[in-house]
């Protein structure tokens, strides 16, 4: 494998993201105080706690998540859509390197960039509500393997697309509210029982469950279901990106 490829596209990607720090890190930081003064002034105030968890406090996961998700499957989609769209994926179609080499490339940048992010938004959290993590490590599972998965995802769409619009349709229209409906903001206990079952079928709901399961112990589903999808849905994208790469699917395009 040729590390020096992997560090050349890993670098410039990250290079480009300091250059963008207002675009790349501070608006989705902003974005997230502004939900917690929202959110914890607004709706806070009339709902003081869940399962015995400050109300500001049990939305801190659900905030992460939704950015992770979006900030993940945005940066790793721009990465691999930009060289298509400027004529330069090229130089990197006819380098000495392997498929596998500009994935860990471009996702591993990818993954980094929403890595750093998720931290930021833990330590701007902190200031607004009281955070506890009873599992540190096991958050730091669920946030690594959601970084990689979601920016893996983002891959896929960045081949797949062939217009800015598509670029910005997926996150938009389909994973932001598959988050906010997938128990972000509320248990889904406090749902009637056919919106519970409902839920259910929301892929998101167990990622948001395993996570805020690492903070609070609490959970909406299973542990282990929650671990098992997001093994799923990982080994899904790699699937996929090796599909794309063995057919050639859209590449040049």
């Amino acid at each position: 494998m040729n590390f020096f490829a992997i560090q050349a596209i890993y670098r410039f990607e990250m290079a480009r993201t300091f250059r963008t720090l207002l675009q790349s890190i501070a608006s989705p930081v902003l974005s997230t105080s502004l939900y917690f003064i929202v959110f914890g002034s607004a709706i806070g105030s009339r709902i003081q706690e869940i399962d015995g968890i400050h109300y500001g406090s049990f939305i801190v996961p659900g905030l992460v998540m939704l950015s992770l998700l979006t900030e993940s499957i945005s940066n790793a989609s721009f990465g691999i859509y930009f060289p298509k769209f400027n004529g330069t994926i090229y130089e990197i179609l006819s380098a000495p390197v392997t498929m596998w080499e500009v994935v860990i490339g471009y996702v591993g940048a990818a993954a980094t960039k929403s890595l750093m992010l998720g931290v930021l938004m833990l330590i701007t959290a902190s200031f607004f509500v009281p955070i506890r993590i009873d599992h540190p490590f096991l958050m730091v599972f669920f946030l690594v393997l959601t970084c990689i998965s979601f920016s893996l995802f983002g891959f896929v769409i960045g081949i797949w697309a062939d217009s800015f619009e598509k670029l910005q349709m997926i996150p938009m229209l389909v994973i932001t509210p598959l988050v906010f409906l997938g128990g972000s903001f509320y248990s889904i206990q406090m749902l009637p029982s056919f919106w519970q079952k409902i839920s259910m079928f929301n892929p998101v709901l167990y990622l948001v469950s395993g996570f805020r399961y690492s903070f609070f112990e609490r959970a909406d589903v299973a542990l282990s279901v929650s671990i098992t999808m997001i093994l799923v849905f990982l080994s899904l994208c790699l699937f996929v990106t090796w599909l794309i790469f063995r057919t050639g699917y859209k590449i040049k395009n």
